[in-house]
């Protein structure tokens, strides 16, 4: 099944300590292949199967890790 890639917008990251937990966080969840984040702007890229994982998973990986996250344009 093709990837599909998903922005999110992160709230609360402050440095690269934090850049890390999300794009470790991210990363732990089944299905996802690369995980891209960036302090400036706060966001996620990731690209993920879509048959293993979902935006909702994401969003709670982020969530748990303390970094809240939405769904972004782009």
């Amino acid at each position: 099944m093709p990837k599909e890639r998903m922005a999110l917008a992160i709230t609360g990251m402050t440095c690269g300590h934090c850049v890390a937990a999300v794009k470790k966080a991210l990363a732990a969840v089944p299905g996802v292949e690369a995980v891209e984040v960036t302090l400036s702007p706060p966001r996620a890229v990731v690209a993920y199967d879509p048959s293993r994982t979902t935006v909702e998973m994401l969003v709670k990986a982020t969530a748990e890790e303390g970094y809240p996250s939405s769904p972004a344009a782009g």
